[in-house]
């Protein structure tokens, strides 16, 4: 009795809007990059204390509390979204860091030369790399590891929260629509950041903070088969929690491949 008293439960919130995705630029951009039909945004909260150190009991609660099972929204086999449906019987649940606050931590990519001070991707001779066609040298800083360039951003780099969006956004969905400009991949970057994201000046240094916790998810059923956020893995198909302390808010962040 006293785990059940200990469990964080879950209310969906329907009726939570996101302005920075429901925007006209982001469904645009989302529509040419192949994510609009994909992905999916929704808002829940829970009643209880969260602390970063209970990450994989907050997740395994989450995904198998009544009202996630039957609101939280997944791509089908038919491809078609609908409700989870299903209680996993475990789950991952991986920190991810939100240190950088400032889109500053792209100007790498023109002082190297891989997009021009005009804002244009630098082309390349088409390479293949798994599901990607590589035609421009921003695609091989975020996927080819052998790449000259690919050391420009560290492997702590590549975990933050920023950089993962806007690598997730640069990828794009099955049927894609690449940018000859940056600029898009940035400002929808930062849209999207702001969307997720509880972030406050700190009153003494005066520098932003972020407050809230991201976890990367996924969850499996008891064969072990991912069921969550698709039923095949790929590194295209994700989902990000991003928890608020304070508000005691989880939005969900999920885009199937």
């Amino acid at each position: 009795m006293a785990d059940e008293e200990e469990r964080f439960t879950f209310q969906f919130v329907p009726n939570k809007t996101f302005p920075g995705f429901e925007s006209s630029d982001v469904k645009e951009h989302f529509l040419k990059w192949g994510m609009i039909l994909r992905t999916t945004v929704q808002m829940f909260s829970y009643d209880q204390l969260f602390q970063a150190y209970q990450k994989d009991k907050f997740v395994l609660d989450f995904f198998q509390d009544p009202a996630v099972v039957s609101s939280l929204q997944v791509v089908s086999s038919s491809n078609s979204w609908g409700p989870l449906g299903i209680r996993p019987s475990s789950v991952t649940a991986e920190i991810v860091s939100c240190a950088v606050t400032s889109m500053d931590f792209f100007d790498r990519l023109q002082e190297q030369g891989i997009v021009r001070e005009s804002g244009n991707i630098k082309k390349c001779f088409d390479e293949y790399f798994e599901d990607y066609v590589i035609s421009d040298e921003l695609r091989k800083v975020l996927l080819l590891e052998e790449a000259e360039t690919y050391p420009i951003f560290s492997d702590a780099d590549r975990n933050e929260f920023i950089f993962l969006i806007f690598k997730h956004l640069c990828l794009g969905g099955q049927v894609c629509q690449y940018e000859d400009d940056i600029n898009p991949y940035l400002e929808t970057t930062k849209i999207i950041y702001k969307d997720l994201l509880s972030v406050h000046k700190d009153p003494t240094t005066k520098k932003l903070q972020v407050g809230s916790v991201v976890l990367k998810v996924s969850a499996q059923d008891e064969d072990g088969s991912q069921v969550y956020p698709s039923l095949t893995p790929h590194d295209q198909s994700f989902a990000y929690m991003c928890i608020n302390p304070l508000k005691r808010h989880v939005y969900v962040w999920c885009h199937s491949w």
